[in-house]
């Protein structure tokens, strides 16, 4: 089958205000007129069409539109999806809302978060000797070699620690402060639905075609990629960009292996203080034996929080909001008050419980993240990862920018070497986002052992003696200059 590698510029739709220099061929049709009187569907032609409006595929669309070029965006929902509770963004992150001009109102809505302090619930071996005995005696040989390359990872330092005993037989293992230890970085929790309400808003009335799900793709060679919507209506694009989510079909259609699941589960939620929630803008992390929990401040209003915890499979989908909320309250009964307290003020709709997975892009062995110029992957339909880092959003933004960087000088240089672009793309991200899949994994199989001596490791050695908060966060330099918008 022939790949096509390069289109011309009429084939790339621009979006400024002003005629681009020549009148392009294809015209958008709306779902309405995409059917003829008889039933029979239509095709419309377009020459960038973005699956799914998620955060990848809104802030791509919206990168694209400051570039100056224009992109149609599919989402099966009847609405942006007002699922998930909140999201962490981290410097990188904002970097990149900043590049598209969204950041400054997202700022006024919420909390720049501090620091962190992580808590030790009471249990296991508490000295140095009990630590000895049960490394010689209980450890598997690859949970201590795994735990070696986690501590090699991190560098020694003198740092300002607090050892106190909070509620619940817990004790604070070290407070953080992101100012003294990681100077520059930005750290807020931003609720899920208004970071999408945001992104839309910026994008022209009609770039999000609702109800848009997707049936079948297929490649048409030269001519481009023929989507087929569960309607009826069909699209020929000369550009797909899949950034249609976890189960992402358009990452399967290309070949790539269905995320692993890792064998761990979260709860999310987010607790509602109309008066005013108590906390100070601080993440709060109380680690037990194959469970871990957390909560941050998101706004002076509302607090979202976090449950991990060892599963051998997903299990059946609870779909009864009371009984997930039952659950997960179950799972840290007798931890302390103000985790209880923080999930007791959630509303039952707004908790939610889902399995982690993450895909490992090897290289020589993944497919390739696009396909002949005409078809590519971003955020995570191509690499998806567990949330241990806070870096999945970050990423998926981070692959907006680039991708639309790659991506408007083939408009300019009339369409040409799209294919290269692509391609550019993909080795770019794949060097950013392979080492931090793989770095968020082994984080997070390190602070889920139910091993004693391996939870006696992380809790009397690696956390309050080894970590170093600024070059455990190096990941989340990244380099990003404003995307001017288009004249």
């Amino acid at each position: 089958m022939a790949l096509v590698t390069s289109i011309s510029s009429p084939q790339l739709r621009y979006c400024s205000s002003s005629p681009p220099p020549r009148r392009p061929r294809w015209r958008r049709l709306s779902p309405a007129a995409a059917m003829t009187s008889s039933a029979t569907p239509r095709r419309s032609e377009e020459a960038i069409v973005i699956v799914g409006a998620g955060v990848a595929g809104l802030a791509t669309a919206l990168a694209l539109r400051r570039l100056g070029v224009g992109a149609t965006v599919l989402e099966q929902g009847e609405t942006l999806r007002a699922g998930g509770t909140s999201l962490t963004l981290f410097k990188n992150g904002w970097r990149v809302l900043d590049a598209i001009g969204v950041a400054d109102e997202l700022r006024a809505k919420y909390l720049r978060i501090q620091g962190c302090v992580p808590i030790l619930l009471r249990h296991g071996p508490q000295s140095l000797n009990q630590f000895k005995l049960l490394l010689l005696c209980r450890v598997p040989w690859m949970d201590l070699l795994c735990v070696l390359r986690f501590i090699v990872r991190l560098l020694p330092a003198e740092r300002r620690m607090r050892m106190r005993s909070p509620a619940a037989g817990g004790r604070d293992l070290r407070e953080f402060s992101f100012e003294e230890e990681a100077p520059g970085q930005e750290v807020r929790a931003v609720e899920r639905r208004v970071l999408l309400e945001t992104l839309a808003s910026k994008l022209p009335p009609g770039t999000i075609s609702f109800s848009s799900k997707l049936k079948s793709i297929a490649d048409q060679g030269p001519d481009g990629t023929l989507l087929e919507l569960e309607d009826g209506r069909q699209i020929l694009s000369k550009i797909v960009i899949g950034c249609d989510g976890v189960n992402s079909p358009i990452a399967r259609w290309m070949g790539f292996s269905e995320p692993r699941y890792v064998g761990h589960m979260a709860f999310r939620g987010l607790a509602e203080y109309a008066d005013g929630q108590p906390f100070q803008p601080k993440v709060n992390y109380i680690y037990g034996r194959g469970v871990r929990a957390g909560f941050v401040p998101v706004s002076p209003t509302k607090v979202y929080w976090f449950i991990c915890f060892n599963r051998h499979d997903p299990g059946p989908k609870i779909t009864d909001p009371a009984a997930l909320k039952s659950e997960a309250l179950h799972l840290v009964r007798g931890w302390p008050s103000d985790l209880l307290a923080v999930m007791r003020s959630t509303p039952d709709g707004a908790v939610v419980r889902t399995p982690l997975v993450d895909r490992w892009l090897w290289p020589g062995v993944s497919p390739s993240a696009s396909r002949g110029g005409r078809v590519v992957l971003a955020g995570d339909a191509w690499h998806p990862m567990t949330p241990n880092l806070g870096q999945g959003a970050c990423c998926a933004l981070e692959d907006a920018v680039v991708l639309a960087r790659r991506l408007a000088p083939t408009a300019d240089a009339g369409g040409v070497d799209v294919e290269a672009a692509l391609r550019a793309y993909e080795s770019e991200r794949w060097a950013r986002v392979f080492p931090l899949t793989a770095r968020a994994g082994l984080v997070g199989a390190l602070v889920q052992w139910d091993n004693p001596a391996v939870c006696a490791a992380r809790d009397g050695v690696v956390i309050p003696r080894l970590v170093r908060l600024g070059p455990f966060l190096e990941h989340t330099n990244f380099e990003c200059d404003l995307l001017d918008p288009a004249p």
